[in-house]
């Protein structure tokens, strides 16, 4: 997984996210630390009481999922330790981490995408990351401007930026 980050000013890493985004991660976490372990504990319980571990692929499921589980525990503390909020601020004008913007792009129909750290990108949900083509191009830009950008296969692509809120 990608991921945006920075170092602040201790020389640590810090993770860019929207304030829904944090709440999505701090549910995540209630969930692997509830539901998610309970359901594992439980199924290495099962596991082991089928007897010889060593040849016991139920068990070795289990102790993987578990693996999966604290590590995945771990990065969401980390994460959340280390968590910088964007804020919205469309008082500047111009289009910043958390911002919706409606964008034109290449003779397609309008579009809103609110422009997220990478960590919350989410193309389907019209999410898109800052480190993203579309985001890197229209980043400090003001509403009515036009940019253009290059896509990964080197075409250069006109965006109009319609609205930032």
């Amino acid at each position: 997984m990608m991921e945006n980050t920075t170092n602040n000013k201790n020389g640590t890493q810090s993770y860019k996210l929207t304030p829904s985004g944090l709440e999505k991660l701090k549910f995540e976490l209630e969930d692997l630390k509830g539901p998610q372990r309970e359901r594992n504990l439980e199924a290495l319980k099962e596991a082991r009481a089928q007897g010889d571990l060593s040849e016991n692929a139920d068990y070795e499921a289990a102790r993987d999922e578990q693996a999966r589980i604290e590590a995945r525990i771990k990065e969401v503390e980390n994460i959340i330790k280390n968590a910088e909020i964007i804020r919205e601020d469309a008082s500047t004008g111009k289009v910043s981490l958390g911002n919706t913007v409606k964008l034109k792009i290449a003779g397609k129909d309008p579009v809103e995408y609110t422009i997220v750290g990478s960590l919350e990108a989410d193309p389907f949900n019209n999410k898109i990351s800052n480190e993203s083509p579309v985001g890197k191009a229209v980043i400090g830009h003001k509403k009515d401007e036009t940019v253009r950008y290059k896509t990964e296969a080197g075409k250069s692509i006109e965006v109009q930026i319609l609205d930032v809120k």
